[in-house]
């Protein structure tokens, strides 16, 4: 049996959807957004909101298994050492889950610069 949990549902979308089937569930959790003024503050408040998503399902950023990230015009030799530091933070030195990080033109709106969507799974209630 499935069973499915949406948190935080907003106009048109959920924050985070809880699948649940047996003793596991995943957590789809939509591409979290941060304040700042720049790349670094933003992605630290998006890996904030991401971790708070997990807090709310029970979870941690040990049970995330896959990652997508996109950055506003990315540069790689400038902006990837910020994200892996901060990365880093958040998640350790190692055992880091499926990644792909995607330069964009633009997000939902034109403030934003990083946005990080996330898959997670869990055996905990």
């Amino acid at each position: 049996m499935i069973e499915k949990e949406y948190i935080e549902p907003n106009e048109g979308f959920s924050q985070t959807v809880v699948v649940k089937t047996g003793n596991f569930k995943t957590l789809y959790i939509s591409g979290q957004i941060g304040d700042g003024a720049n790349l670094e503050a933003q992605t630290i408040a998006t890996f904030q909101n991401l971790e708070k998503q997990l807090t709310n399902c029970n979870a941690t950023f040990k049970d995330v298994v896959k990652m997508n990230t996109y950055i506003v015009n990315f540069n790689p030799e400038m902006d990837l050492p910020i994200f892996r530091k901060i990365r880093k933070e958040f998640l350790g030195n190692e055992n880091y889950p499926a990644s792909t990080l995607v330069g964009v033109e633009s997000l939902g709106r034109k403030e934003w610069l990083i946005e990080i969507e996330a898959i997670a799974v869990s055996n905990k209630k």
